[in-house]
C-alpha cells in the first residue's frame, strides 16, 4: 500500500509547475535548509546531498513520500549560481556564451513510513549561442531570469541563447527530473496514468 500523500521538499515555483504536470496531489513544504557547498565539495555531490537534506527536511509528515530536488551548474569545475540581479545576469551570460555548462540536478524520495530513500541525479549539458551583448541585453529586458541558474529560462525565451541540450530528461533542466521521479514514484506503488 503507497504512502497516502505526495510532499514536495520545495518553495521553487519550478518545481511546484513541474510536478503539477504528472496531475496527481501533493502538498509543498518549505525545506529551511542551508543550501551552501560544503568545502571542497563536488558540485555533482552538493546536487546529491542537497536533495536528500530537503527531503529529510521535511519528514515530519506521517506516512507520505517527501521529494526533495536540487540543481547545481557547472562551468570549468566552478558551480554557478543564480544571478540575483541585472548586472551578474549579464556577467553571466557573456561568460557562458559560446560554451557548454553541465547541469547536475538530483531528485529523492522519501519513504516516511519504511524511512527508505532513492537518488538519483540527471545531468544536463546545456551548449549556449555565442549570443551578441545586443541579443543578451534584449533578452534580459524581455524576461529578467534572475532566479534563474545560468541565467536564461530554457522554457521561455531562454530558449534562444541555447544551441544545444544533451539530456536523458529535458525536465531535469527546470529543475525536477520528472522521468527519473516517474520512476522512483512507481518503484513506491503510485500510479501516475
Amino acid at each position: 500500500m503507497p504512502p497516502h500523500r505526495l510532499v514536495l521538499a520545495s518553495t521553487s515555483p519550478y518545481r511546484r509547475d513541474l510536478l503539477a504536470r504528472l496531475r496527481v496531489p501533493f502538498d509543498i513544504r518549505a525545506p529551511g535548509i542551508d543550501e551552501d557547498a560544503l568545502p571542497g565539495e563536488a558540485p555533482r555531490d552538493t546536487a546529491m546531498r542537497l536533495s536528500q537534506w530537503k527531503a529529510k527536511a521535511a519528514a515530519s509528515c506521517e506516512d507520505a513520500l517527501i521529494i526533495g530536488s536540487d540543481q547545481v551548474a557547472v562551468l570549468d569545475g566552478k558551480a554557478i549560481g543564480k544571478p540575483g540581479n541585472h548586472a551578474m545576469a549579464v556577467l553571466q551570460l557573456k561568460t557562458l556564451r559560446g560554451r557548454c555548462v553541465t547541469f547536475h540536478t538530483a531528485v529523492a524520495v522519501l519513504n516516511t513510513a519504511s524511512g527508505a530513500m532513492q537518488l538519483a541525479e540527471v545531468p544536463t549539458e546545456v551548449y549556449f549561442r555565442n549570443s551578441s551583448d545586443d541579443e543578451i541585453e534584449h533578452y534580459l529586458a524581455q524576461e529578467r531570469p534572475y532566479d534563474c541558474t545560468g541565467s536564461a529560462r530554457i522554457e521561455g525565451l531562454g530558449v534562444a541563447l541555447v544551441q544545444r541540450i544533451v539530456s536523458d530528461d529535458p525536465s531535469a533542466l527546470i529543475g525536477l527530473p520528472l522521468m527519473q521521479l516517474v520512476t522512483m514514484l512507481r518503484n513506491e506503488g503510485v500510479r501516475i496514468l
